[in-house]
């Protein structure tokens, strides 16, 4: 009974949040362009779908996932794990399963974001074929899953972040220049659509939990900013896939000819 009530106020929230979407698209519609929406039972159908498809999702998240990510953050960052799992002085070495926690969370849930998949399927589509759809999700995935593991290294050796962002947007300038015209708009947004519904909760606890068990760290200042990684890597990783791709296109060329 508990879980139908908390089904019923998390459809009701997602009918109040889609709502000003849905107006917006009516008034443009109508009073812009003025004219009927073909299909209008059809979409109306669909929209009460997408707002039944969220509500579960979210009350999944919020049932499942969310916990059992936060107490996993909770348990590998505790500094009775850390000092038993390697034998010798705690350094920013033995926090290694910290950091594979770090990928394995950020790569699994960017390839579970909603955001990132409908953006891959248009750019599937606007292509021709030409942007794999699982090849643009991993890329994606694997610069999220360095971005956070980096992050992570970050807040246990104490560095300060802005360091590691200027030196990420200009590796960005730069890859900006050679990579393929056509991937750099799809590749800044990219860095968009990562931080989204499963990804945003998960990094930040695992921030916010690691920055609390180091001694010296802060929270406030340590423990947020994760996020900001997991938002400029997947924007060099894309590039990376393009440039790849286009360099094997032309050894196959050239090697055909």
């Amino acid at each position: 009974m508990n879980y139908f009530s908390d089904l019923l106020s998390t459809f009701i929230q997602t009918i109040v949040d889609v709502t000003p979407i849905v107006l917006i698209l009516a008034v443009f519609q109508y009073g812009v362009l003025k004219k009927q929406v073909p299909q209008l039972k059809e979409k109306a159908i669909g929209l009460f779908y997408v707002i039944l498809g969220l509500s579960l999702f979210l009350l999944g998240l919020e049932k499942a996932l969310f916990p059992l990510g936060e107490l996993m953050a909770e348990q590998l960052t505790a500094q009775e794990f850390i000092a038993s799992s390697k034998a010798g002085p705690v350094d920013w070495t033995s926090y290694y399963w910290v950091y594979l926690f770090a990928f394995a969370i950020g790569f699994s849930t960017t390839i579970a974001e909603p955001s990132l998949l409908a953006v891959a399927i248009k750019a599937n589509q606007v292509s021709g074929g030409v942007i794999g759809l699982w090849g643009l999700r991993i890329a994606v995935a694997l610069g999220v899953g360095f971005g956070i593991t980096l992050g992570v290294y970050r807040i246990v050796v104490g560095d300060p972040i802005h360091y590691y962002i200027i030196a990420g947007y200009i590796l960005v300038v730069i890859q900006t220049n050679f990579a393929p015209k056509m991937i750099i708009p799809l590749a800044y947004d990219s860095g968009g659509v990562t931080t989204s519904t499963v990804t945003v909760p998960l990094v930040a606890a695992l921030g916010l939990g690691l920055a609390s068990t180091i001694e010296g760290r802060s929270p406030l200042i340590d423990g947020f900013g994760l996020i900001a990684f997991a938002s400029l890597f997947p924007i060099i990783s894309v590039m990376a896939y393009a440039q790849i791709i286009e360099y094997i296109n032309k050894k196959v060329n050239s090697g055909a000819q």
